[in-house]
């Protein structure tokens, strides 16, 4: 389409965040409101303003909402050397073993990083987080044992978790993932405060005819529920979602309240 917008980066180089989309969120913020800009968001949408001083969109006053197209899950890994096979077996060993446990994220302000630090600010855990300049590098470190445990996208981490080079202990979904179906959610496995996905989400410039919204959210449900769709994106580590726009508005503002409170407390910034 006409000035679309790429989605944003999900990821951080070591020690220092990123723009992840500001530019482009930016511009498509400043799109005219015609039905040609179409923006493709990452959950940074809801992070970035929390952690930069100014971002050139507000992700509630800019944009209206069209769909959650896909959801792609975190998930809580360990090396297998670990003596844990549950997430609070997880965590009685770093509360018995404090300054010892590290883990690992994709970068700093990407969900898998604000999920560990929800974890260890709840639970007030003696854990480091480390980050790396994307999510291969991330599960490295953990598959060698060098960080022994890491959050990362349900995408990145599966196929470790399927040949057994790393161990699955929760995914941070309201539901389990269709494509790690034994894998507990957080709540199940105790801990229900722990939540948070990454995702892509459709939106387009406030002000955008209501027909327009309507005729986008109608196609792109209908292509994420393709059966050949659903089977691709499940093999990559992804959860169709398809939400109406009213149900991704409600988790936008949930998600700009929840992760702000999580960055405050962590005091994570742009340096």
């Amino acid at each position: 389409m006409r000035n679309s917008v790429s989605k944003p980066l999900d990821r951080a180089c070591v020690g220092r965040v990123l723009p992840a989309g500001n530019i482009g969120m930016g511009q498509a913020a400043r799109a005219r409101p015609d039905g040609y800009t179409v923006l493709f968001a990452f959950g940074s949408l809801v992070v970035n303003p929390s952690i930069y001083a100014k971002t050139p969109y507000d992700p509630q006053k800019d944009f209206a909402p069209v769909t959650l197209a896909v959801i792609a899950t975190t998930v809580l890994v360990v090396n297998p050397t670990v003596p844990a096979t549950s997430v609070k077996e997880l965590v009685a060993l770093i509360k018995t073993n404090p300054g010892k446990y590290s883990f690992a994220s994709g970068g700093v302000g990407a969900q898998p990083h604000l999920v560990g630090e929800q974890l260890r600010l709840s639970l007030g855990l003696d854990l480091v987080h480390i980050p790396f300049s994307g999510a291969g590098p991330a599960n490295a470190s953990v598959v060698a044992g060098h960080t022994p445990i890491g959050f990362g996208s349900l995408a990145s981490a599966a196929p470790y978790i399927k040949d057994g080079t790393l161990r699955a202990l929760a995914i941070t979904s309201k539901a389990r993932s269709q494509g790690l179906p034994d894998v507990p959610t957080m709540a199940e496995a105790g801990y229900p405060n722990i939540e948070g996905d990454s995702w892509v989400g459709v939106l387009v410039p406030a002000g955008t005819p209501k027909e327009v919204i309507t005729t986008l959210h109608r196609e792109v449900v209908k292509i994420v529920a393709l059966p050949d769709m659903k089977e691709r994106l499940v093999t990559l580590g992804f959860d169709p979602a398809g939400s109406t726009p009213e149900e991704f508005a409600q988790r936008i503002t949930a998600e700009l309240e929840m992760w702000s409170e999580v960055i405050r407390a962590a005091n994570i910034k742009a340096q």
